[in-house]
């Protein structure tokens, strides 16, 4: 019940936004598409600042899961084995 009653809480956020910024809801399908892209990458910014903070490698993970959530699987290079060929 708790991640039904959240959603319902940010679409009425979202709700808010769009009335602040003069957009009808349900939004155009540009403006809609770009609103669901910046919740894709909004969705990284706390593994990104958690791999900042902790000095983690920034790059590799920007390739491989970063991509593979905003982009889709296919998206990410396939995983190499410990010799550097693909498996």
């Amino acid at each position: 019940m708790k991640p039904y009653l959240l959603s319902l809480a940010v679409g009425a956020l979202v709700g808010v936004i769009y009335s602040t910024l003069g957009v009808r809801s349900p939004a155009p399908p540009a403006i809609a598409l770009l609103g669901l892209l910046g919740m894709l990458l909004g969705e990284q910014v706390i593994p990104l600042a958690r791999k900042i903070v902790h000095r983690e490698p920034v790059v590799a993970w920007l390739r491989t899961d970063c991509a593979r959530e905003v982009l889709g699987p296919h998206a990410a290079p396939p995983p190499r084995d410990d010799a550097g060929a693909s498996v």
